[in-house]
């Protein structure tokens, strides 16, 4: 085992009242993926900071090899001097640095190096902050929500990229999948104190709940055994003082031990507030369209959302998501095209911004809209320190202004009020920005078992995967052009559909070229024709796409009955199966049709 090149051991850290940091530790070897881990507001920004030496310990060993380089990646970069974002990364390199890589890394981040820093907005700041951390391959990269503000296919690069950097990582981050892809070790930083696991973050959680379980069960024991010791101080035969009196203070100490004990903090506990319900038909959108100048953001674009429908909008930034959702939630007028809503609808909206938040606000005034101690949840009074509490707030914060809050504690907020007021129409805007990961499965339960519509903007992958029931995204992911396209099923079911229908369009394409070759072959006086079968196929074509899609619209027509399900759900599953079928069938017939008529205009032409 190679000696470590930065350890903390039994690090103490208090801000006045309980300790945030009591015995915590943090080694890291060469090569380490290290993901740290732990609830909000647990310290582990904190513990980083103290690795990366912005932060002193009131107490502990810190040790950093004398020759190894460390870079932080901050929350807040400093731009003070530098009239270019490339200036700026620039800055970070050491001697011997290669410079190509600030360029190479600006690029793939989206920047171009030119932009002026005071212009940047929050996320183009933390993407100039990321290459500037990155291009020096130090021996330590440490990295605190290195994904935040990315879209997803630079998340995807920056998996690529730390999993084959020579830097030794540790990374705090919400998302999931990005996690599971890049550590191979995890430190759980919980209550105080750190534990670690040599095994990535897909192993977690099924060793958490082993920690907690075996937890739960030594203090069980410690209860028992204190019981047996007070019978023996009451009733057992009496022995030699001296013994007795060790005994006693035996029995001390495991009572402090016992009464000292400080269990985990516990996880959300709420639910929905009731609405009435919404009509059948919740968003019905038909060829609508939207430009900004010369770019197009949605082509001619139509779906129709049902009750109970869960749809993720996926693409990268800029791509047109947050203009496409306020068209089909009506706050934005599309250029052409109609959108209509359906009946009774209450819609509550978790915005990404969090612009809903007055930072002076205190956290009981802003969930009861100012209305005194109480607010109305599901048809109940409920005092507002209740209320908080199950979305692990304590009593004492009532009266804290919100601009004391961590962006965690801030998204956890403005999830309760969300909750607390009848919705049947949800619409959330990058929702899992900030949130521990037992929020995050506490949100994930309640969008899975939503009983209306939701509707949300998302970049975290396995959150999409686990929620929703069909996926939006750019027609062409890489240089997105108006086009969007609905696919059924969560990330992974739309990379799929994307994989079969690249290589279809690749089997048409060749199938298309083989005429082209056949052409180039023949003699010059002949004219190379379609074939009997291809001009068949192009001219019945449309006829049994326009025959698949009345059966489809049929089949949707009896579909659309609320008590279908409930009243015969093999006849729901059959229909819904041959509903699938339809559509890939149509989806084959649209392709082979489209390359018949590219071929037969080159040909003619």
């Amino acid at each position: 085992m190679a000696p470590p090149i930065l350890k903390l051991d039994d690090i103490f850290l208090s801000f006045g009242g309980a300790p945030l940091l009591a015995g915590a530790g943090l080694q890291i070897e060469p090569g380490d993926k290290i993901c740290l881990v732990g609830r909000n507001g647990s310290g582990k920004s904190t513990l980083l900071k103290i690795a990366a030496g912005l932060v002193e310990a009131q107490s502990g060993e810190v040790f950093r090899h004398p020759s190894s380089t460390v870079r932080y990646l901050e929350q807040a970069p400093d731009f003070a001097g530098f009239n270019t974002v490339q200036a700026y990364a620039e800055a970070g390199l050491g001697p011997g640095d290669d410079p190509y890589r600030v360029t190479y890394l600006l690029s793939h981040l989206g920047l171009s190096g030119d932009e002026d820093p005071k212009m940047l907005s929050g996320g183009e700041s933390r993407r100039a902050a990321l290459a500037r951390v990155m291009a020096p391959e130090p021996d330590i990269l440490l990295l605190d929500e290195p994904t935040n503000h990315l879209d997803l296919p630079t998340i995807e690069w920056l998996e690529g990229e730390l999993q084959k950097t020579r830097s030794a990582l540790v990374l705090i981050s919400h998302d999931r999948r990005f996690l599971e892809k890049v550590s191979t070790a995890t430190v759980w930083l919980d209550r105080g104190t750190s534990r670690r696991l040599e095994r990535g973050f897909a192993h977690f959680e099924a060793w958490r709940d082993q920690v907690l379980e075996a937890e739960e069960l030594e203090q069980h024991k410690l209860g028992k055994s204190i019981e047996r010791e007070e019978h023996w101080l009451r009733y057992g035969v009496t022995a030699r003082r001296k013994r007795n009196m060790r005994r006693l203070g035996e029995l001390q100490t495991m009572r402090s031990n016992y009464r000292g004990h400080k269990g985990p903090q516990g996880t959300v506990q709420a639910t929905v507030s009731d609405a009435q319900e919404s009509g059948k038909l919740v968003i019905e959108a038909d060829k609508i369209t939207k430009s900004f100048g010369e770019r197009a953001i949605v082509t001619p674009f139509s779906i129709r959302v049902h009750r109970g429908d869960c749809i993720g909008l996926v693409g990268p930034n800029g791509a047109g998501k947050t203009t496409l959702l306020k068209m089909l939630t009506g706050q934005l007028s599309p250029d052409s095209g109609i959108v209509k809503l359906g009946t009774n609808l209450e819609i509550a909206t978790l915005d990404q911004k969090r612009e809903d938040l007055d930072p002076e606000d205190t956290l009981a005034n802003y969930l009861t809209d100012g209305r005194g101690e109480n607010l109305l949840v599901n048809g109940e009074q409920r005092h507002v320190t209740g209320y908080m509490k199950e979305f692990l707030f304590q009593p004492e914060q009532a009266r804290t202004p919100i601009r004391n809050l961590s962006g965690g504690e801030r998204a956890r907020l403005m999830l309760a009020r969300i909750l607390s007021r009848p919705t049947n129409l949800l619409i959330l805007d990058e929702p899992t920005n900030d949130l521990d990961i037992e929020t995050l499965d506490l949100l994930q339960e309640i969008v899975a078992g939503f009983p209306g519509t939701v509707i949300l903007v998302s970049h975290d992958r396995d959150f999409l995967d686990r929620t929703v029931t069909s996926t939006i995204a750019p027609a062409v992911p890489d240089a997105p052009d108006g086009r969007w396209i609905e696919y059924a099923g969560g990330y992974s079911d739309m990379l799929v559909q994307r994989k079969g229908a690249l290589e279809e369009r690749k089997r048409a394409e060749k199938a298309a070229e083989k005429p082209k070759t056949q052409q180039a072959t023949a003699s010059s006086s002949s004219k190379v024709k379609l074939s009997f079968k291809q001009k068949f196929a192009l001219e019945n074509l449309p006829k049994e796409m326009a025959k698949a899609e009345a059966e489809i619209a049929k089949r949707e027509q009896v579909m659309a009955d609320p008590n279908l399900f409930t009243r015969d759900p093999a006849a729901f599953n059959r229909l819904a199966g041959e509903m699938e079928k339809l559509r890939g069938s149509l989806t084959d017939m649209e392709e082979e049709w489209l390359a018949l008529e590219m071929l037969r205009e080159e040909l003619e032409g």
